[in-house]
C-alpha cells in the first residue's frame, strides 16, 4: 500500500480538489473567527526576533498567531518533503504556445521537473538574481502595504465579502495584465 499511496499524492490532481479544501479551510476558519492568511507570518516572525521593542506595529500577541506560525511551519517541511520525494517525474503542463512565446524571449521550458526557468533563475544568472531579489521585495512589501497577499484578499478577503479585498483584486489583475503585456516584453523581448 505505501508504494501505492505515493504514487496517488504525486500525481498531478484535479483542481477541484483543492478548491474544495480552500472552501472548507475558509468556512471553518470563518466559524472559528480567524481571518486565515499567510503574509501576517512576517509581522509575526519581527515581533518574535524583538521588532515590537521599535515599533508599536509589531505589537503582536504572538501565542494567538501560535497557530498561523504551526501552519507555515508546516508549509515549509510538507513542501520540501513534497518536491524531495513526492514530485511528478512529469514537466508543468502549459500550452505550447506559451513555450513557443516564451522561447522567443529566450526563456527555455523546464524539462522533467522543475517549475522555474533555470536559464533565468540560477545562481549564476546576475538578471535572474536581480529579478527575483526586486521581485521579492515587491511581494513582501505589497502584501504588507496592502494589509495582505494575493490569496489572503482573493480567497478570505472575497468570501467574507470585503470592498477592500475586491478593489485589492482588481489591482492584482491590472498589476498582472501590465506585467505581462507590457513590462515583461521590456525586460526580456
Amino acid at each position: 500500500m505505501g508504494s501505492d499511496f505515493v504514487a496517488l499524492i504525486s500525481q498531478p490532481w484535479h483542481w477541484a480538489v483543492s478548491g474544495v479544501a480552500i472552501a472548507l479551510i475558509t468556512f471553518f476558519m470563518t466559524w472559528l473567527g480567524r481571518s486565515f492568511g499567510v503574509s501576517t507570518t512576517f509581522r509575526n516572525v519581527c515581533t518574535a526576533l524583538g521588532a515590537d521593542k521599535v515599533s508599536d506595529f509589531f505589537n503582536v500577541d504572538l501565542k494567538d498567531e501560535a497557530w498561523r506560525m504551526l501552519f507555515v511551519a508546516g508549509a515549509i517541511v510538507g513542501g520540501y518533503i513534497a518536491s524531495r520525494y513526492l514530485a511528478s517525474p512529469e514537466p508543468v503542463a502549459i500550452s505550447q504556445k506559451t513555450i513557443a512565446h516564451l522561447k522567443d524571449w529566450g526563456i527555455i521550458y523546464p524539462e522533467g521537473q522543475g517549475f522555474l526557468p533555470e536559464s533565468i533563475f540560477n545562481l549564476g544568472n546576475l538578471k535572474g538574481i536581480v529579478l527575483a531579489i526586486i521581485g521579492g521585495f515587491l511581494v513582501g512589501f505589497g502584501a504588507r502595504y496592502g494589509d495582505g497577499c494575493t490569496s489572503g484578499h482573493a480567497i478570505t478577503g472575497l468570501s467574507h465579502l470585503q470592498l477592500p479585498s475586491l478593489i485589492t483584486v482588481i489591482g492584482f489583475f491590472i498589476g498582472g495584465l501590465l506585467m505581462t503585456h507590457v513590462i515583461m516584453p521590456i525586460i526580456f523581448g
